[in-house]
């Protein structure tokens, strides 16, 4: 069996391993990494379970191999957070119960983050557009697009806090 070698940088930590050519990302995340937070829906990119920051923007792990990750850096859900401290994504989605069997909710996290990042006062149209690729069979996405609003009220208070 042949292997190669991979490098990426997740959640600001560096890994190296030998994997299978064949290896999805997905299941180099949570069977080499123990990162099970991102989690494994489809395999064919239709639910947005398994999204995660790939140098900054959102992919779905299950349809990139570990190999094509080599060198990149990582973001995973379990990297939100700041050690005990929620960060304001995963606040908002508690207290706007943005989650029923909470399956979803990292790939959407992972995709308001990038959201947010790149627009931090979006419309519910614009977070409706940026999670159209994820899919929630439990919720009717009125408290994940509440969830992500109260993330961006949060941030944009931390930013002008952080600016006085």
């Amino acid at each position: 069996m042949q292997t190669l070698p991979v490098t990426v940088t997740v959640n600001g930590d560096e890994h190296t391993a030998e994997v299978e050519p064949r290896l999805l990302l997905v299941h180099f995340i949570r069977e080499n990494l123990g990162l099970t937070g991102t989690h494994i829906g489809c395999d064919t990119t239709s639910c947005g379970a398994c999204a995660i920051l790939y140098d900054g923007k959102p992919i779905k792990s299950c349809t990139m191999f570990a190999v094509q990750a080599n060198g990149h850096d990582l973001q995973t859900v379990e990297g939100l957070a700041n050690g005990p401290t929620l960060h304001p994504i995963q606040d908002g989605f508690f207290q706007e119960h943005g989650l029923q069997c909470g399956f979803c909710t990292p790939g959407m996290m992972m995709v308001a983050s990038a959201l947010l990042e790149q627009n931090p006062a979006p419309t519910d149209l614009e977070i409706r557009e940026a999670i159209s690729g994820n899919l929630c069979r439990c919720t009717g996405y009125v408290n994940i697009v509440r969830s992500i609003q109260h993330a961006a009220s949060a941030m944009r208070a931390e930013e002008s806090v952080a600016a006085d």
